[in-house]
């Protein structure tokens, strides 16, 4: 279930990432998310995927490398709660797609997994630099330690946007373990 999440997300940013446009792999983990970001905007584009773990870091670059994507990929090896600090405050309501697929990184040590107080100022600072007319995705897994608390505080923070700026879906039980999906819009230009 939780890949067909993945595949709902890249779905729904299919909708609105275009060549050339600009997007965050706000959780690189082995960079799927990224090599369909940097396959949609193209050479022309440019795209940054960031991880705490180097392990995630290099599995992403190996992946985008393989598959001649490097170019055009910025890696950030940090806190996603940092993104403004790391992608830069000159980006500011720039970028058209950022992502999140929260949780643990596969095939690694499942005790780290993201934590709901740093995920929660990760969308604060994705919201920041979302274009008008962009699109976050999360996908929320609850079936690890910490999993629901991190859901909860993921549901708290979509409460808090307004819905006059932004559109918020939720795809998916909210109850229980299983992962569901948000797509949150940026109201605006630039659709």
């Amino acid at each position: 279930m939780a890949e067909s999440w993945t595949r709902q997300a890249h779905a729904r940013m299919t909708e609105v990432l275009r060549e050339g446009d600009l997007a965050i792999d706000a959780t690189a983990g082995n960079g799927g998310d990224t090599e369909f970001l940097a396959r949609r905007v193209g050479p022309t584009g440019k795209v940054w995927a960031c991880d705490l773990q180097p392990v995630a870091l290099e599995r992403t670059r190996v992946r985008l490398d393989e598959a001649g994507l490097w170019g055009w990929c910025e890696l950030i090896a940090g806190c996603h709660s940092e993104l403004v600090e790391r992608v830069g405050r000159d980006r500011l309501q720039t970028i058209r797609a950022i992502m999140f697929n929260l949780g643990y990184l596969p095939r690694s040590d499942h005790a780290v997994v993201t934590q709901g107080e740093t995920t929660c100022r990760a969308l604060e600072a994705a919201s920041r630099l979302l274009a008008p007319g962009g699109r976050l995705t999360i996908v929320v897994y609850r079936g690890h330690v910490g999993g629901p608390a991190e859901s909860s505080a993921v549901e708290g923070w979509l409460a808090t946007l307004d819905p006059r700026d932004w559109g918020v879906e939720r795809l998916g039980l909210i109850e229980g373990e299983a992962p569901w999906l948000a797509v949150v819009d940026r109201r605006g230009e630039g659709g």
